[in-house]
């Protein structure tokens, strides 16, 4: 039978009707598609969006009927999860009724409502032993969909597209009723990663009850979930919607179990992600510092992260494991925030046993596998410094350790401030040094250890000069203070090479002439380097 033809007429008009479909079709939401599966979404991604978006039904409870076979009628459940699981009952059955998860063109079923509240929870085994999932979204269904969607989420275009297919609300449902361990685990990495983008960040701030259930899995005993909440959370308190975070872990007994799982985990990674945590309020928003910091030091942050760095400093001197030198960075890096925090940073800077142990580390021969920790020692000292000048007097003597400052150095190209920290410790120290009243043989040392990093002094003044050149825009009493301390540094060195200068000439037989590191080529080119750069500098010399 042949099929008849269309006049031109219906021709036009199927044409203006394909033309105005096409037109909405692109003008469609990215979580509600009209195309087919195998034409393009309005999605800027290489994966197919109907794919992600099966994914995040493979998540979803396994005891669950059609909506389409209800018509949006009453679904029949009843909670025993408490009232945590009872504010779930809404978001779910909303999801099915709602169908958000389906495109009517992308061949997906529609999403199916809750027969039973219970099941969605997960259910005990007489043993105690969760019981696998049944049907195709069984545990190794969902482990397997859940680590595929874990990685996608590491995207902010599939980030984005998988929070406006409710991905969140799923991933709730996940974490309300889990019994397995390994389930939670990806649920919490799944929302890491989503947590790191701005919008998929705020729908976790936005999805209710999602962050007090995060908060809740602090209290697991997994290694790996804890991590991966620590990690979350730790995104959260970096955000826009940081308050939002701080005030969900306000509660004392939240804040203690996080000290307590950094203060007993042997595991390296942990330690790293709760110190982690604890270094993301130090450094978040002041509204955060104000609601977290006060508590938490006093539940006894400072004598934890002096107990912690102990701990790892022993570890460095001894065993030296290669996988401990971030958590050591990272412990000294908090340390660094709350010492530079008004009103909290006393309890850091007046704390002896603190100072010894970065004095150790400054010591270290071999600074290489831990130049960021050495770094951020120095920076740390110079805080101390400041609060605590009269600490300066102890070391003004101490050689070694004037010789391992100035070896940290050439670690520091590309961090202006940590040079700057460098050049204050330097010049508190070198002001308590009494040249003019010295005997020769400890004047010599003092020259003896500043020949010997003549090098690594003119290398860093030439990158200070031009590092002075391109901050043109920086505040300027800010420049000054630095300026001011490494002036006063370099007159100091110019004073003890000047004074060794005009009494060396006079010994007649003197055994310091013999030393490799003390000979007049090597003064002179220290003094003419550190006079050529006191020329431009300029402001007052600090005082001890």
């Amino acid at each position: 039978m042949s099929i008849p033809s269309l006049s031109a007429a219906e021709e036009e008009e199927e044409e203006n009707q394909a033309e105005s479909a096409a037109e909405e079709e692109n003008q469609a939401p990215a979580h509600h598609p009209t195309a087919p599966s195998d034409e393009l979404f309005d999605v800027s991604t290489t994966v197919d969006p109907s794919y992600i978006i099966s994914l995040i039904r493979k998540l979803l409870p396994p005891d669950v009927r059609n909506s389409n076979n209800s018509h949006g009628g009453d679904a029949h459940y009843a909670s025993t999860q408490g009232s945590k699981a009872d504010g779930m009952e809404e978001s779910v059955v909303s999801l099915a009724q709602n169908g958000v998860l389906n495109g009517p063109n992308i061949g997906i079923e529609a999403m199916d409502t809750v027969d039973d509240f219970d099941e969605l929870a997960g259910c005990k085994g007489d043993d105690g032993s969760c019981e696998k999932r049944g049907g195709s979204a069984g545990e190794d269904t969902w482990e397997e969909c859940g680590c595929i969607l874990w990685d996608l989420a590491a995207s902010k275009t599939h980030a984005e597209f998988m929070v406006q297919n409710l991905v969140t609300e799923v991933l709730l449902t996940s974490l309300v009723g889990s019994q397995s361990v390994r389930v939670t685990e990806i649920s919490l990495g799944i929302l890491g990663n989503l947590a790191c983008h701005e919008v998929s960040q705020k729908h976790i701030a936005s999805t209710n009850g999602l962050i007090e259930i995060i908060v809740d899995q602090l209290f697991l005993d997994d290694t790996q979930c804890l991590c991966e909440a620590c990690r979350l959370l730790t995104s959260g308190l970096q955000g826009s919607e940081c308050v939002t975070w701080a005030e969900a872990l306000q509660p004392e007994h939240i804040l203690r179990r996080i000290l307590w799982i950094a203060e007993n985990t042997l595991n390296p990674q942990l330690i790293e992600k709760s110190v982690g945590l604890l270094l993301a309020i130090l450094e978040s928003q002041q509204e955060v510092i104000f609601v977290l910091l006060p508590p938490l030091m006093k539940l006894g942050l400072p004598s934890l992260l002096i107990n912690l760095l102990d701990f790892e400093m022993n570890k460095l001197t001894g065993e030296k494991i290669p996988d401990r030198y971030s958590v050591l960075d990272l412990i000294l890096r908090t340390m660094e925030a709350l010492s530079a925090i008004d009103d909290y940073s006393q309890e850091i800077c007046s704390n002896k046993e603190l100072f010894q142990l970065l004095n150790v580390l400054v010591k270290l021969p071999d600074k290489i596998e831990v130049a960021n920790s050495c770094v951020t020692a120095a920076v740390l000292i110079a805080n101390i410094l400041t609060d605590a000048a009269d600490l300066a007097l102890e070391i003004s003597q101490d050689l070694s350790f004037l010789q391992g400052l100035l070896d940290i150095f050439p670690f520091t190209s590309d961090d202006m401030e940590a040079r700057s920290a460098i050049w204050s410790i330097v010049a508190r120290l070198l002001i308590r040094v009494q040249e003019s009243e010295m005997s020769l043989s400890s004047l010599h040392q003092y020259v003896s250890v500043l020949v010997s990093k003549s090098d690594v002094i003119e290398e860093d003044l030439i990158d200070y000069q031009l590092d002075d050149s391109n901050e043109e825009h920086e505040n300027s009493t800010t420049s000054g203070a630095k300026l001011n301390a490494r002036t006063t540094a370099l007159k100091r060195i110019i004073s003890i090479l000047s004074q060794w200068t005009t009494l060396k000439d006079s010994v007649t037989e003197s055994n310091f002439m013999e030393d490799n590191y003390v000979i007049d080529g090597n003064v002179d080119r220290l003094l003419e380097c550190c006079r050529k750069y006191t020329k431009s500098d300029a402001g007052s010399c600090i005082t001890g």
